[in-house]
């Protein structure tokens, strides 16, 4: 099959099994698992920050950042597409007591500074406390588009004038990276806090990395333990996550050109909505335009050729390229289109 539902199944490499299979270990919540420890000096070198802390999702880096930043009453402003708001179970809600002001995302992703500095709540015995603001790049729902360090430098500044974190859900961050040609530092150095995904275009099989400021990690590390993310020999999964770091990166380039391709034959394809040049990463969304034909009917169709997508709604589907799609399978899954359509 030609998994493009998403870049969560990519599969781990013959070297992230090697490393795993004889990673040193020890007890991380001791702080003693050697490998664990590498990967998040060397994830928080990534990034630019002082520290890093390993967890199983990037649910969870999401989660223990949101209790770390903020008490029990206290509001975060964040996007009313972002994935913490879309897709979390309300963890920050249910578990923290934090309250949400979702603001409309931009086509591009972004969050308008006006209406963030609207936002901001004044101090009053009435009203929540503003706290946080959170952003996402690559921003998911939006079409994988990615933030730019000047508009995230520029949400930074804003949000430090008044007191406020800045937390970044970079769950595609290197994705960020690669599509700008800059350092992944460069695209965190405005925020207080990110956190990023090892397990989707980096392949690894499980894991995230929050980092941030050390006293911010350390706070951090109780919440993971207070949600349940204490882990005993990580290292066997830290390991995939090094190399992920060491070996992953630079070709989600890959990726996105794959990306393009499938954009501009899926365009081509007759029944099929979809403008190629808004393609940014290894996202894409697209509509099905012939009458009488539904997502879900596509869907069904594809399938029965071999290829896996993703409906997000009566008329629209996502697909993703990543470590597990090549140019052949990109050719193959356009023609398989055509036929479902033709």
């Amino acid at each position: 099959m030609i998994d493009l539902r998403s870049d969560t199944v990519t599969l781990p490499t013959l070297r992230m099994r090697s490393e795993m299979a004889r990673a040193e270990v020890g007890d991380d919540v001791y702080g003693e698992d050697p490998t664990v420890n590498r990967l998040e000096a060397l994830a928080a070198e990534r990034v630019g920050k002082d520290a890093g802390l390993f967890v199983t999702s990037g649910t969870m880096a999401n989660l223990v950042a949101m209790l770390t930043f903020c008490g029990r009453g206290d509001e975060v402003i964040l996007g009313d597409q972002a994935h913490t708001f879309m897709y979390e179970a309300g963890g920050s809600a249910s578990l923290g007591g934090i309250h949400h002001y979702a603001i409309p995302n931009q086509p591009d992703g972004t969050l308008d500074l006006n209406q963030i500095q609207k936002a901001i709540r004044a101090e009053n015995v009435h009203f929540p406390r503003t706290r946080l603001i959170c952003l996402e790049n690559t921003q998911n729902r939006c079409g994988g588009v990615v933030l730019s360090a000047a508009y995230t430098d520029a949400v930074g500044e804003l949000a430090h004038e008044h007191g406020l974190r800045v937390y970044l859900d970079g769950a595609r961050l290197f994705n960020a990276a690669v599509a700008l040609q800059v350092d992944a530092s460069e695209l965190t150095r405005g925020v207080d806090a990110v956190g990023f995904c090892l397990s989707k275009g980096l392949s690894a099989p499980v894991g995230s990395v929050l980092c941030g400021e050390a006293e911010f990690v350390r706070e951090a590390r109780r919440w993971r333990k207070a949600v349940g993310g204490g882990m005993r020999q990580a290292g066997i999964l830290a390991a995939a996550g090094i190399v992920a770091l060491e070996d992953m990166v630079d070709r989600m380039a890959e990726d996105h050109e794959n990306a393009r391709l499938l954009a501009e034959g899926l365009a081509a394809t007759p029944g099929i909505g979809l403008d190629p040049q808004k393609i940014q990463t290894n996202i894409i969304y697209f509509d099905v335009v012939k009458p009488g034909v539904s997502a879900a009917d596509v869907t069904k169709g594809l399938r029965g050729r071999g290829v896996l997508v993703s409906p997000f709604s009566a008329s629209r589907i996502r697909v993703v390229t990543h470590y597990g799609i090549s140019r052949e399978d990109v050719e193959r899954t356009v023609a398989a289109m055509g036929e479902v359509l033709g």
